[in-house]
């Protein structure tokens, strides 16, 4: 056999992968992952509006069976409930700074009229300026229209929109 050399070409190797375009589980992963933030975010927040309005809830049942305490103290105390679950379901810059009618204002969204700035609700800014203490019956009204106000905050923010 004659020992011919054959024309043969060196070893050529593949071009490296290059980084564009990403295969198709780096396109799922850059939908997914913001979604799945955005799921998070929303679950939070709907976990902790639940959570502050049923814990609200409890509380306002405790003051309103609560007959040691004098009206003056059920005054205070409706009031805190109030701001506390406002700063929880809303945003804090929101909320947090308003005194006076803007409180009683921001109150009577969530409700049809507005029991609070013209009904039993202006008992939260004038109560602590008046001579008398408030009476049982306007105490209970008072509780009675912090319980619709919780309520109502229970529904979600599109069909308060509507109404």
């Amino acid at each position: 056999m004659p020992t011919t050399q054959l024309p043969l070409k060196d070893i050529h190797l593949p071009e490296a992968i290059g980084w564009w375009p990403p295969a198709i589980g780096w396109w799922l992963l850059a939908v997914l992952i913001p979604l799945f933030i955005v799921f998070l975010y929303w679950l939070y927040k709907r976990l902790t509006r639940k959570t502050a309005i049923k814990t609200a809830k409890k509380q306002l049942a405790f003051i309103k069976q609560y007959s040691v305490v004098d009206n003056d103290k059920k005054l205070r105390e409706l009031s805190m409930l109030l701001r506390r679950v406002a700063i929880s379901v809303t945003s804090r810059t929101e909320v947090a700074s308003l005194t006076g009618r803007q409180w009683l204002v921001f109150l009577d969204k969530s409700l049809t009229g507005a029991p609070f700035s013209d009904g039993c609700g202006q008992l939260l800014t004038t109560a602590p300026y008046r001579n008398t203490p408030p009476t049982e019956a306007e105490i209970s009204q008072l509780i009675s229209l912090c319980e619709d106000w919780l309520n109502a905050q229970t529904l979600p923010a599109k069909s308060k929109q509507k109404s």
